[in-house]
């Protein structure tokens, strides 16, 4: 078999009574190798028999969950091979990315890409049955906008501000989202949507999609990598060895209190230095206020929301792009503070990446990313070893949503058995035997 086609795959078995695990085996194979696999090579990958590959891709073409895709003709002798591919259109997921600034609906085909995606109201300007209700018109929207059969939506997956008890299906009691504490969304959701709804933190998610989606063909596969998340707030999807690292309650990677700067802007922990805090767009926008570059936000008789805020940071990085000295300033000394952080989590993962993105990436990257870049290379412990490269995502604004998405992906492919466990978290009918 050529090197090129070697998809990652965990051996399987042939005992029948876990054939789940073994249509998970083979799916899993499968998305590693857009370019197609025989049965042969199935069953070289997976160690399960040929008869069990026959069988266990007849169901899945069956299910269309896999196609037939060309053949291929080895070299010399032997007879053509069929290829099998994810069938993209066969099923689908939806993603839902809750923010206090914006709420995105994407609908995502079987292989991960974005189908059709809308944005709803803001987390932060809605309570959460109003909330629930724009979600489940937009994913109703995008399902009969797209002619997609919902019968053949997989499920629905919530990225969210942490913590969070996803084992419960509870949002807890996000700092960046006053009155949301103690909301049950995945039970609101299923019930007002009928979907499966699995809820993880949009850092984590978002680490995901860039796991599942992120770029092909570079130099280095992403397999360990630190994904950080810059939106209203700060968090960190982790993954090592091809692996999402959710901790004991699945709320790793909650990084905002780090220190960094000791002259940093005051935290809402009541310190100064913290991570989260330096690049937060609400404390820069005050920062650009009390230097006279903007309106300063807050003046007058009422608070300012989520979604001025944003305007305004949009406006700050507007000035920093058409050569304004001291907006510029204002961005680099966060991301000065911001490398300081990556560089030391990447030190106590020992990762090869870290990646940046979410909401506000896309405004402050080419400020940011070359400063990340040379922090990463020139400080982390690791360097004479190997060296830790800054990525932007290449996902865009709605990674949150994507992410989403893939956990609805991740739960019907998982060859791992705690995912395989979660049925009463999220049933994959197609996946059952």
């Amino acid at each position: 078999m050529e090197g090129s086609r070697n998809a990652p795959a965990r051996p399987g078995t042939n005992l029948p009574r876990i054939a789940d695990f073994n249509q998970a085996v083979i799916l899993n194979a499968v998305r590693h190798a857009p370019e197609g696999l025989s049965r042969v090579e199935l069953a070289e990958l997976t160690g399960l028999s040929a008869q069990s590959v026959s069988n266990i891709t007849r169901r899945l073409l069956d299910r269309d969950l896999i196609t037939e895709a060309g053949t291929l003709v080895p070299a010399g002798r032997g007879k053509p091979r069929t290829l099998l591919r994810l069938h993209a259109g066969g099923h689908f997921a939806i993603g839902v990315h809750i923010d206090p600034t914006v709420t995105t609906v994407a609908l995502l085909d079987l292989v991960g890409d974005v189908v059709a995606s809308v944005r709803t109201l803001p987390a932060s300007a809605a309570s959460p049955t109003r909330l629930v209700g724009a979600v489940t018109a937009a994913a109703e929207g995008l399902v009969a906008a797209t002619g997609v059969d919902a019968r053949r939506v997989l499920g629905l997956g919530i990225a969210a501000p942490g913590p969070l008890d996803p084992g419960a299906g509870v949002v807890l009691e996000p700092p960046l989202l006053p009155g949301w504490t103690h909301v049950g969304l995945r039970a609101l959701l299923h019930e007002a949507t009928g979907y499966p709804v699995v809820l993880h933190k949009d850092a984590a998610a978002a680490a995901l999609a860039e796991l599942w989606r992120g770029p092909r063909g570079s130099a280095f596969a992403l397999e360990d990598f630190v994904f950080l998340y810059l939106g209203t707030g700060l968090g960190a999807g982790l993954v090592v060895g091809g692996e999402l690292l959710s901790g004991t309650t699945n709320n790793a990677g909650e990084i905002g209190h780090l220190m960094v700067a000791a002259d940093g802007p005051r935290c809402n922990c009541g310190q100064r230095g913290c991570v989260g805090a330096a690049c937060m767009p609400r404390n820069l926008v005050a920062e650009a206020g009390d230097a006279g570059l903007l309106p300063r936000p807050g003046t007058g008789d009422r608070e300012i929301d989520d979604r001025e805020i944003d305007e305004l940071f949009t406006d700050l990085c507007a000035l920093a792009a058409d050569g304004s000295a001291p907006a510029r300033r204002i961005l680099e000394a966060s991301a000065f503070r911001l490398a300081r952080g990556a560089a030391t989590v990447s030190n106590l993962l020992d990762v090869r990446a870290v990646v940046f993105g979410g909401p506000i990436w896309d405004r402050i990257s080419a400020v940011f990313l070359p400063i990340l870049r040379d922090t990463l290379l020139t400080t982390t412990e690791a360097r004479q070893v190997h060296p830790v490269t800054a990525l932007g995502s290449s996902l865009g604004a709605d990674v949150g949503a994507i992410g989403a998405g893939c956990l609805v992906l991740e739960h019907a492919f998982s060859t791992r058995p705690a995912t395989l466990l979660l049925g009463q978290e999220l049933e994959m009918a197609t996946l059952e035997p």
